[in-house]
């Protein structure tokens, strides 16, 4: 069977079948990228991550071209068009620029276009900042604005024409006389930092949420359904070229910015004429550093050959145009000092440490935390408060400590000791053996945990309680009304004010109130493994529960065994917690942490108080599944599968996931696919829904 190939291979060593296999991830990860980019305007990688990618791609397909793909992302440019607009199919394609991202990309890039046009000489070329913003087609008609359209796919975008009209950089009417009778002008829609920064407050301000960055707070006001909401957001626009024209004013890009220029459009200002690679870089590295005071965001600087005939000549590959490319900046950076490090504790306990920095801005963004990932990450960069440290921000991720600027740091600096307490709670925080992430213990009563553990405790597989869903859980820990496990089962008798602010909730009522406190009275019982998985003690699921359940047998015989075990490895009650087939010293160890830690216990012994636990209901052996090998498949229309999975174990059978020789029986519903093909391979036994139900009787 031929390996899979990991994302890391290199390109020069992927077999054909590997390369076919990574060129259809590459489409479906990068399809999906561009989706949350270009529809939803949030994007969940960095512009360097997702760039990575496609230069992947594009490398694979340079090795194998007999693998290019129809759905390949250097067949196509940005994503289809958002519901909610009406559709405008461009007249010419909206199309994307290929990258470079060395010197050396750019001199390939100027040599290839001598070469293909077989010039001795080095020709002109444009160069301009690449604005981080939405790129928008403006087309007119004898010198009226007619349509304002996003580039959507590059084919077919969305029609902001209403939209566009509130933006001052857009002129409704060309200037000048003796104007083509279609002029269409494409160019950047953006927004400055200093309007960011003063849209957020005012999101905030209302309740509402903020934004990741101006390149998406500028396409999500230009998508908004009010135009004179987007008009609120001043934004800006600079022009960088055009699309279909009736008639061509000028024969170079250059002598074109200009034409546009006087038509009352604004072009970016830094933009140059070039006419030797050396010049290219100039402005490059001129751009770069005017950069984080530039006002707006850019990500690159963009290269046109300047003659437009040479253009027409050298043309398009795919979804590039042979004759420019958009020369990229690397990850942005800067330095700033670490005044102090706090520990920030997740929804699962998780320690995070971040670096509370003097804040900097990075690339028109005021930066002033950073992670720190875990303590040996600190440890390795050695971090310490009071240093000056590199940091790094990619996209719209929180940015990171690169390293530390060791000669600029304090003689009053320490080594930084990482807390073995939550900060939150207080209880005692354990690193398991092998993993990097220092996690609190305290979880029935840490307020960082509460309302993770308490969505955990009340779900299907736990205590079951109808009515008390996620939303509600979260509702009620905000309200104070239910803060720990015990809560729920004290909440109609604590008080009056309880059920009166309940049943003034919106969408409750009497009637949900006197429901909700009838399913919480049904769950006063429940069997030991229930309440063991509703702990949610880490490593400990459905099926470790039963397994401690089945062997401590009563409430007691466990919480004595726990208490015990909690002395340590040297202990006989650890060493027999150990013992448990299929339990080992991974869960040994967090079921022992977690009744180690005096909060947690006293948060349990407050829930005993109110609920009675019975042993778990023993599987039987005289069934005729007792000892057998079950997996379910399909759709089942007479119980639901965990309903069916609990039939089974009861009657002594053991559930699987997956089929192999050492199943036995194989119960398929309609719908069943590859386990029940790899039944009939291996020749295991088939029942329908109805024979399963008889044969269990």
């Amino acid at each position: 069977m031929a390996t899979r190939p990991s994302p890391l291979t290199p390109v020069d060593r992927l077999t054909e079948e590997q390369a076919a296999a990574e060129l259809k991830r590459l489409a479906r990860l990068i399809g999906e990228h561009d989706r949350r980019y270009y529809q939803e305007d949030a994007p969940t990688v960095t512009d360097a991550e997702y760039d990575a990618l496609r230069q992947r791609n594009n490398e694979i397909e340079a090795r194998f071209p007999e693998l290019i793909r129809k759905d390949s992302p250097s067949q196509r440019v940005g994503a289809a068009p958002a519901r909610g607009f009406k559709k405008v199919r461009h007249a010419v394609p909206m199309l994307s620029l290929d990258n470079a991202f060395s010197d050396e990309d750019v001199a390939e890039f100027a040599e290839r276009v001598m070469r293909f046009l077989k010039l001795a000489d080095m020709p002109a070329f444009t160069a301009e900042p690449k604005i981080d913003g939405l790129s928008m087609s403006l087309r007119y008609e004898n010198g009226e604005l007619v349509t304002g359209a996003t580039r959507g796919d590059g084919e077919e975008g969305e029609d902001v024409t209403a939209n566009v009209k509130t933006l001052d950089d857009i002129p409704h009417k060309l200037k000048g006389r003796g104007l083509p009778e279609i002029v269409e002008v494409r160019g950047e829609v953006y927004m400055t930092h200093d309007n960011f920064l003063k849209l957020n407050k005012r999101q905030a301000e209302a309740d509402e949420p903020v934004y990741a960055n101006p390149r998406n707070s500028a396409a999500g006001s230009l998508r908004q359904k009010d135009p004179s909401i987007t008009a609120s957001r001043n934004l800006k626009f600079f022009a960088y070229g055009w699309g279909e024209m009736s008639d061509m004013p000028a024969e170079t890009q250059s002598g074109m910015m200009e034409w546009i220029d006087a038509r009352g459009f604004r072009i970016n200002p830094l933009l140059k004429t070039c006419k030797s690679v050396e010049a290219m870089l100039k402005v490059y590295r001129d751009i770069e550093e005017r950069r984080a005071k530039l006002g707006y965001d850019i990500d690159g600087v963009v290269y046109k050959l300047d003659r437009l005939d040479w253009q027409t000549r050298l043309g398009f590959i795919s979804r590039s145009p042979r004759w420019a490319i958009a020369h990229k900046f690397p990850a942005e950076k800067a330095t700033t000092v670490v005044n102090g490090i706090d520990i920030q504790v997740g929804r699962t306990g998780a320690l995070t440490p971040v670096a509370k920095l003097e804040p900097v801005t990075v690339g028109g963004v005021v930066v002033s935390n950073a992670t720190l990932h875990n303590e040996d990450e600190i440890a390795r960069k050695d971090v310490r408060i009071g240093d000056t440290v590199t940091i790094q921000r990619a996209g719209d991720v929180i940015p990171q400590v690169l390293g530390v600027v060791l000669e600029k740091r304090p003689k009053s600096a320490k080594p930084y000791k990482f807390p073995d307490t939550c900060p939150v709670c207080g209880s005692h925080a354990v690193r398991e053996e092998g993993e990097a992430v220092r996690r609190c213990t305290g979880g029935l009563i840490c307020p960082a945990q509460q309302v993770e553990r308490l969505r955990h405790f009340v779900s299907r597989d736990a205590f079951d309680i109808e009515g008390l869903g996620e939303k509600q859980v979260q509702a009620f820990y905000a309200e104070g009304l239910i803060m720990e496990p015990a809560d729920i089962f004290t909440l109609e008798q604590r008080n009056r004010r309880a059920r009166r602010k309940l049943e003034e909730r919106e969408g409750y009522g009497e009637t949900s109130v006197r429901n909700l406190f009838a399913a919480i009275e049904q769950r006063r019982r429940i069997p030991l493994n229930k309440l063991i998985y509703a702990l949610g003690i880490r490593h400990v699921g459905e099926g470790n529960a039963k397994l401690l359940a089945r062997h401590y047998g009563d409430l007691d015989a466990f919480l004595d065994g726990m208490m015990a075990a909690g002395k340590g490895h040297a202990s006989e009650a650890w060493q027999e917690l150990n013992d448990i087939g299929g339990i080992g010293e991974v869960v040994a160890d967090a079921v022992a942490e977690f009744f180690k830690e005096k909060k947690n216990r006293e948060a349990l012994d407050r829930l005993l108080d109110e609920i009675e636990v019975e042993p778990m209901e023993q599987a039987r052996s005289d069934s005729p599944v007792a000892g057998k090998t079950v997996v379910f498949t399909g759709a089942l229309e007479k119980m639901t599968r965990n309903e069916a999975k609990a039939q089974a174990e009861r009657l002594g059978a053991k559930v699987s996931g997956s089929v192999s020789k050492k199943t036995d029986l194989v119960v398929a519903g309609p719908g069943a696919g590859s386990k029940l093909a790899d039944a009939q391979k291996f020749g295991v036994k088939v029942l329908s829904e109805d024979e399963w139900i008889a044969l269990a009787g």
